[in-house]
């Protein structure tokens, strides 16, 4: 596991999935797949400003806004496939307002370090890998 400072919302998170028996993991992956928060509509009324990720295999979409150095992110993901909306909502939910040093930050073995490992298959980790890795690119490119 990466030694490098993890922001407090990401930590937490974390803290959370390992707190738990390693079978009631995914149940909790679940439940963050409840929780991806909708896209603003001026977002959803520019789907060329998203950017596919293609680790996933289920169509990802990702958009980081930055302004005064806070960013939000934004992500769809569809319902039918919630191991991976579960991973979308854990970045959203911890990298939005966070400043661009704190995102880039973020030890890319993060999703490695959150105990589902054996829960999902390493296809739905490098997922979830490749999203951390789009968002990281896109605040690189706009700050």
């Amino acid at each position: 596991m990466s030694t490098t400072h993890v922001p407090d919302a990401l930590a937490e998170i974390r803290e959370d999935f390992l707190a738990l028996p390693e079978a009631e993991r995914l149940q909790l992956l679940l439940e963050f797949s409840g929780e991806l928060p909708a896209v603003s509509d001026e977002v959803a009324d520019h789907p060329e400003m998203y950017e596919r990720v293609a680790e996933c295999q289920s169509p990802v979409y990702i958009f980081v806004e930055i302004e005064d150095d806070v960013v939000t992110m934004h992500a769809t993901a569809p319902p039918e496939a919630p191991t991976t909306r579960g991973f979308a909502s854990i970045l959203v939910q911890g990298i939005s307002g966070l400043s661009a040093d704190e995102v880039l930050a973020i030890p890319d073995d993060y999703p490695q370090s959150i105990g589902l490992t054996r829960a999902v298959s390493p296809l739905r980790i490098a997922g979830m890998t490749g999203m951390l890795m789009r968002v990281k690119r896109q605040v690189t490119q706009k700050r």
